[in-house]
């Protein structure tokens, strides 16, 4: 019976059934983005996520992974990322140390071939056997050029390899591009992708994501956390707190109030947590102390 419940694939064919198993993987998704996530599956198209930093956008690649009991595969963009750290290359060195064992009796061509390629993300996400979640975390990083690379991909989830031709899924992945906005992105990668914005929380889920996140949290400092984070990212700063930060704000205040410490002292006291610029620390200390006062438990 536990063999069979394990092998039962979960229902995403409502936005509904989509929140409910990624709440069981510990990822509250509100309907927006719990409806695009069922659509992206249901088309097989690649989900494009945006939003200010902490809201979410990576947290849901690995959620889907583990609510599909997928292989979560990651490729980090970074500024001059190229298809040889995407896609693929070729062990040179290996190929030149079988040429000179073989050369006598193979030609130079017979070092290209599978036992010499070396899989990236991008190919190792292809190949894989039961279709990954592959997350293509912060596009928005890599260059312009890099997008072109992933356009065949995207489009018919498949790399051509000049020296052995095209290789292509046969159980493709679900693909989930992260992007902070740093620059805009091509229309034509785009046109490949199911679009969607990630908000901050509304205050009634982030309480539940702090509530779940965050173990021993009673209901009433929970609130008046929720309460505290909302009115700091009011204020003018540089970067607003997403829920990454509160979560580990709120972490870190459980931690110090078992300590003996009270609320409004422990949060003060793990206030890098949730504003990690010298500035804004400044604005909040100045500003936000009567937020911070107000917390309880």
């Amino acid at each position: 019976m536990a063999k069979e419940t394990r092998s039962r694939k979960p229902a995403f064919d409502s936005s509904t059934s989509v929140a409910a198993v990624l709440e069981q993987a510990g990822y509250l998704a509100d309907e927006g983005l719990a409806t695009a996530v069922q659509l992206a599956m249901a088309l097989q198209k690649p989900l494009l996520l945006e939003g200010e930093p902490g809201v979410g956008k990576t947290e849901i690649a690995r959620a889907l992974s583990a609510a599909l009991s997928r292989d979560l595969i990651r490729l980090q963009c970074y500024e001059g990322i190229d298809a040889a750290q995407a896609l693929y290359e070729w062990n040179y060195a290996k190929q030149l140390l079988a040429v000179r064992a073989g050369s006598e009796t193979a030609g130079v061509d017979d070092v290209f071939n599978e036992r010499f390629l070396v899989e990236r993300p991008l190919l190792k996400a292809l190949r894989s056997g039961q279709g990954a979640v592959l997350l293509v975390d912060e596009v928005d990083r890599a260059d312009a050029e890099f997008e072109a690379f992933l356009l065949e991909f995207l489009g018919d989830f498949q790399i051509t390899v000049p020296e052995l031709g095209t290789i292509k899924a046969t159980h493709p992945p679900f693909v989930v591009l992260t992007s902070n906005r740093t620059r805009e992105l091509h229309d034509a990668l785009k046109r490949r992708c199911l679009y969607h914005w990630i908000d901050f929380p509304e205050p009634a889920r982030e309480r539940r994501i702090l509530e779940l996140k965050v173990p021993g949290l009673t209901e009433a400092a929970a609130s008046s956390l929720v309460d505290a984070v909302n009115g700091i990212r009011r204020l003018a700063l540089l970067k607003k707190p997403g829920i990454a930060e509160s979560i580990e704000w709120a972490r870190a205040g459980q931690v110090l109030v078992d300590g003996g410490n009270d609320w409004p002292t422990a949060l003060r006291r793990a206030l890098g947590l949730l504003v990690k610029d010298q500035d804004d620390l400044e604005t909040v200390l100045a500003e936000g102390a009567p937020l911070l006062r107000a917390v309880n438990g």
